[in-house]
């Protein structure tokens, strides 16, 4: 059988390096003086691995919530003797001015730096630190790391510094990359407009890459002063001008130009200057001018297109200006044009919205630097998995995945997103994805549930949950699941959809689990949360899906698990037992729910003496006549009641109603009963129904117990006969057959079990279903 796609698993070096990560002082580090985290003296580590570990703790601050920043994790690399850093990818607010301080005396050849708002002018004298050794650099969307921290005292101590902002009223001029020689990529998108660019730029001589991105450019002359290296040129969401044009024309060694827009603009792309960049610009491979509008007619008409299938050479382009391109692009972004829509295009990699291949390109190419783009784009491909089919689906999800944990902080792709995954999750595709692949969209999920409490965003998520076999698939994130599920019911006036989504998840969680996960959830304040929801249901004086769900997840909560039944019957559980009853007499599945969860109280010996009033009795008693959901009402009530009696007469502490009577009315309920009836209910363990057989105090119990295992293992024989032979049933059977108390309708059923159980023994193939 073949692997899925996507289903590799992590290399032995990501496992080791998380694993060291998660476990600092177990395996590379001690704390020094005043708790200091310091690197063991007899280590050395080399850039790949060093590399590896800085830029994993960067991913698991920002994807694992139960991850825990170390302070002054950036401090171990500070000696180049002991470490070597050399690639490094740092992003958002979470890095500060002392942490590039730290690593200052590596030789680091690429620093990419992201969104890091938290950085001011310090850490640009800490860069020219890594001058004679830097080739790569961004400082893309860290603006602040050209000012000064605002007001500032100069004899300011570092750490009162670190909690300043930075100010935006006094850019440090002083800063020059005079020195940067080897500097040959270089990333300032999003530089502040009181930055002179030419002048920043001018002391590099070796220049191959830039990415100006929303720089404004006044004159753009100067850019020729790489003419004759600039390979790549970004020039996104810069205000065009015909002067900028005429420059970037020159620049006759780029192979990648880049002057796409998100943002509107006085400039009008026109066939005329698009010749001119094809024909100046002829080694050529890479170009985007998605978002503009094109002013004259740049296309070829329908009728004159190419016949045959759609091309990518150049002589038959429907796009006049390439068809002067001596061979197809690599790339061509035509994102947000109407060029997007033409049928043949001299490119092997387009992004636009004519089909599914064009918006996954988008995806890809600009999740990064380009949220705004990126955010449209995965609108589109939701539109293509809910109306249409998505045929790349793994690629689709590994995009949409990726985008969510790089802007887990941007609202519109975590709404998009999480939107997108709910239907590139659902039953069409589930049999195309792997575990590993299922499992990295539970965790970006719960990532968008942990950072967002808006409503759109929440049942989004809810909603991809519910995609997923629950509990199995989500298991290995069960603490964390159930936490941000009763987090989004606290709210006493939630969303409705969100509140019956949310607490349907955490009813399909509590189901079929092992008790130590049912008593951890019981600690976070599970019972307490479902109990007010039903009260405030009840005030509402309305009897909903979120009611009897709650009823259910308390029944599943509760099952052989004593702590939550005590919390249920402490945090007044019975007492909106009761007002439900009242509230809603003809509410079936209510009913049942509610009996379904007094049957596990019932279970626990300590806490009967609590149900053991006249009135709840009372209440028991009358619902054995009851014909509601079948039998399963009246039987519930018979559970329960047969676990009281068989503590015995002298626990029954009361006149009214008397023992023997309801014995009675329980015996003429049970033989009222269709023994080939088809039950909504399900058994993990029968303990609680075996404990009631070798017993001579109340022969009712024993009866309803008897007849619970006759009912089971008649109708469910494959199911139900393994476990009662398993867990020692057919040993109690034969002592029912030998006490002189058992009544012989009890005998009688207790033998059929046996015969039943034998039987299945015999012949375990089941043909009945």
């Amino acid at each position: 059988m073949a692997a899925k796609a996507g289903d590799n698993p992590d290399s032995l070096m990501a496992l080791t390096t998380a694993f060291c990560l998660r476990n600092l002082r177990r395996t590379m580090c001690y704390l020094g003086e005043r708790n200091k985290l310091c690197l063991r003296s007899d280590i050395f580590l080399p850039s790949e691995i060093c590399d590896k570990l800085v830029n994993t703790y960067m991913e698991l601050v920002h994807m694992d919530s139960n991850f825990e920043p170390q302070d002054g994790f950036f401090q171990l690399f500070s000696d180049p003797h002991s470490t070597r850093l050399t690639r490094v990818q740092l992003r958002e607010d979470f890095v500060r001015d002392r942490d590039l301080e730290a690593i200052g005396k590596q030789d680091l050849i690429e620093l990419h730096l992201t969104y890091c708002n938290n950085l001011s002018a310090h850490s640009l004298r800490t860069l020219t630190r890594f001058r004679q050794t830097l080739v790569s650099l961004s400082l893309f969307g860290c603006s602040r790391i050209f000012y000064r921290k605002g007001g500032a005292p100069l004899a300011c101590d570092e750490e009162e510094e670190e909690e300043r902002p930075a100010s935006r009223q006094a850019p440090d001029t002083d800063f020059s990359f005079q020195g940067f020689n080897r500097l040959r990529l270089l990333n300032l998108g999003g530089l502040p407009e009181e930055v002179d660019a030419e002048a920043l730029l001018k002391p590099l001589p070796a220049l191959t890459s830039l990415d100006l991105s929303g720089v404004p450019l006044p004159k753009a002359a100067f850019l020729a002063h790489w003419k004759e290296r600039l390979a790549s040129l970004v020039l996104y969401n810069v205000d065009l001008s015909e002067e900028i044009i005429n420059t970037v024309v020159e620049l006759g060694h780029l192979r990648h130009l880049d002057i796409s827009r998100e943002r509107t603009s006085k400039f009008k792309m026109t066939r005329k200057i698009l010749t001119a960049i094809v024909q100046g610009l002829v080694n050529l491979v890479s170009l985007d001018i998605s978002g503009h509008i094109m002013l004259n007619n740049c296309t070829v008409p329908h009728f004159e297109e190419a016949m045959g299938r759609p091309s990518i050479e150049p002589c038959k382009s429907s796009i006049y200006p390439f068809q002067e391109l001596k061979r197809p692009l690599q790339f061509l972004g035509l994102y947000n044009t109407t060029l997007c829509n033409v049928t043949h295009i001299p490119a092997y990699k387009v992004t636009g919205s004519k089909n599914e291949d064009q918006v996954l390109n988008a995806i890809e190419v600009y999740t990064e630097f380009r949220p705004e783009l990126a955010h449209r784009a995965i609108n589109q491909l939701f539109d293509i998995a809910r109306i249409q089919h998505c045929s790349q689906l793994l690629r689709a999800l590994q995009l949409v995945i990726a985008a969510l944990k790089c802007h887990k902080y941007d609202k519109s792709i975590q709404v998009t997103g999480s939107a997108a995954l709910f239907y590139l999750t659902n039953t069409e595709y589930r049999s195309d994805q792997s575990v590993w692949l299922r499992r990295q969209v539970i965790q970006v999920v719960l990532n968008g549930m942990e950072q967002y409490q808006e409503v759109t965003v929440q049942r989004n998520c809810c909603l991809t949950l519910c995609n997923f076999s629950i509990p199995e698939e989500l298991e290995f994130q069960y603490g964390r699941v159930n936490l941000l599920l009763l987090k989004i019911l606290e709210p006493a006036r939630q969303d409705e959809s969100i509140q019956r989504i949310a607490v349907h998840l955490c009813n399909a969680l509590v189901c079929q689990v092992d008790n130590h996960h049912k008593e951890a959830v019981g600690k976070m304040g599970f019972v307490k949360t479902m109990l007010n929801l039903i009260q405030k249901k009840l005030q509402d004086r309305m009897c909903d899906q979120v009611m009897e769900f709650s009823w259910s997840a308390l029944w599943n909560i509760t099952d052989e698990t004593p702590d939550n039944c005590q919390m249920f019957l402490n945090c007044k559980g019975m007492g909106l037992f009761l007002d439900c009853l009242k509230e809603f007499p003809d509410k079936q599945e209510l009913h049942r729910n509610m009996l379904g969860l007094l049957g596990n109280v019932a279970e626990v010996r300590g806490l009967r003496p609590q149900l053991l009033t006249p009135q709840f009795i009372s209440v028991f008693s009358n619902l054995l006549d009851s014909k509601a959901d079948g039998i399963e009402v009246s039987y519930n009530a018979c559970g329960v009641l047969s676990h009281i009696v068989f503590d015995g007469p002298e626990a029954w502490a009361m006149e009214e109603p008397l023992r023997d009577t309801v014995m009675d009315k329980m015996m003429d309920a049970i033989q009222s009963w269709d023994v080939t009836s088809r039950r909504n209910i399900n058994y993990r363990s029968f303990e609680p129904i075996l404990r009631l057989l070798p017993q001579s105090i109340a022969p009712v119990s024993q009866h309803w117990a008897t007849w619970a295992l006759f009912n089971l293992v008649s109708v469910y024989p494959s199911k139900y006969c393994p476990l009662l032979i398993k867990e020692g049933g057919i040993v109690l059977l034969e002592k029912v057959l030998e006490l002189q108390t058992s009544h012989e309708e009890t005998k009688d059923m207790a033998q059929k079990v046996m015969e039943q159980c034998e039987n299945f023994k015999e012949d375990p193939m089941e043909t009945t279903r």
